[in-house]
């Protein structure tokens, strides 16, 4: 006997366990905190490189939001990531790929190391990651969401090569979405248009130019203004929701209308 009882069982059968990578700022933190918010039966492992961001994420829901610190570049950081998991909570519903970096460039001024840093983050973790988590979310019959960007679907001459990994994450979804079902697993995506968060700060894109790439961002927003982080990460969770379950493929924009516009 392993002395668990009838509730102790129908809790772990009720349980959901969340990965969300890039979760320390902006709409991995909302994300992370969102899932939280659903109720005790559903935890987050809340990935990120930096300790401190990833504990101010956390204090939003004590116990349900686990912090861990690791790399998801690193060559054992999407192996890390599951196992520390699966180890903590026994199983992997969802993965949420959603760490992403923007360097401001021009084509003239991209570098090989710069590029290379980019794709890494953006488009290899993600592969390397949802690889790893294969097993666990195939016993789940659980659920990837990727985090793209409204970009990736329109001309982005400021940062082309941002927008071209993301539109390869869009890719990657709707292939995984036909390889994973006879898994049970869905693969989804979001891909949100110009959203309030520090990815720009991030990116090195000073005061004004920051200011001039909001003003075009409104103007080229048919609902007019700047989104939230916790409109996108609203999204997210329904997406991932089991009542989702017939959604698959899809890459839904969270953009104000900027795609069709």
């Amino acid at each position: 006997m392993n002395g668990t009882t009838g509730t102790d069982e129908a809790v772990a059968r009720r349980l959901r366990v969340v990965v969300v990578t890039g979760a320390g700022t902006g709409i991995g933190r909302a994300t992370a905190r969102a899932f939280a918010a659903q109720g005790p039966e559903l935890l987050v492992v809340a990935v990120g490189r930096r300790a401190e961001p990833l504990a101010e994420t956390a204090e939003a829901a004590p116990g349900r939001i686990v912090p861990l610190v690791a790399d998801i570049t690193a060559p054992d950081g999407p192996e890390t990531i599951v196992r520390a998991a699966v180890e903590r909570f026994g199983r992997l519903d969802v993965l949420v790929n959603n760490a992403g970096i923007a360097p401001h460039a021009t084509l003239g001024s991209y570098r090989p190391e710069g590029v290379a840093a980019l794709l890494a983050t953006n488009l290899t973790a993600p592969v390397l990651l949802a690889q790893a988590a294969l097993p666990a979310l195939t016993e789940s019959r659980g659920v990837i969401v990727n985090v793209s960007t409204a970009v990736g679907q329109r001309g982005w001459p400021s940062n082309s090569a941002y927008a071209a990994s993301k539109a390869a994450v869009d890719s990657l979804t709707r292939s995984w979405a036909v390889e994973l079902a006879p898994r049970g697993i869905r693969v989804v995506a979001v891909a949100p248009g110009a959203i309030a968060t520090p990815i720009a700060d991030h990116a090195g894109v000073g005061p004004e130019q920051r200011a001039a790439l909001r003003a075009w961002q409104i103007a080229h927003t048919p609902l007019g203004r700047i989104g939230e982080a916790a409109e996108v990460a609203w999204a997210v969770t329904q997406l991932a929701d089991p009542r989702a379950s017939f959604v698959t493929g899809v890459v839904l924009p969270v953009d104000g209308g900027a795609v069709v516009s």
